[in-house]
């Protein structure tokens, strides 16, 4: 990738922040996708799968707070999972089962900060 740096510069922390991976243009699969700049294939993005996406929106949702996601109190965890829900979390498989196991709460708990914000 030594293509244009300030560009690969420029994204990598897009790049980092969904979980994808940067890699080669002439390594590129069917489903990554190439960035071009000045008409020049410059970098391929592989995205992760959504599940994989989850987990690593998590884990950065836990660096940023600098502890466990179950460590926080109850309003923290229902911003989260509005914040969650605003990111389509809970349309990947399991949404709502992986982001209980991570607040620590059980699945109805999570069902009712849903619930509670749509005023049912």
């Amino acid at each position: 990738m030594s293509g244009d740096e300030p560009f690969i510069t420029a994204v990598k922390p897009l790049v980092d922040a969904m979980g994808g991976a940067m890699l080669p243009p002439d390594e590129a699969g069917p489903e990554d996708v190439v960035l071009a700049w000045d008409g020049v294939d410059v970098v391929a993005v592989r995205l992760p799968q959504l599940a994989d996406s989850l987990d690593h929106i998590l884990a950065a949702m836990e660096r940023r707070r600098g502890r466990p996601l179950a460590d926080l109190d109850r309003k923290t965890k229902q911003e989260i999972v509005r914040t969650l829900e605003a990111r389509g979390a809970f349309a990947v498989r399991h949404g709502v089962e992986t982001v209980a196991s991570a607040l620590g709460v059980s699945r109805f708990t999570v069902y009712n900060y849903l619930n509670r914000e749509k005023g049912v």
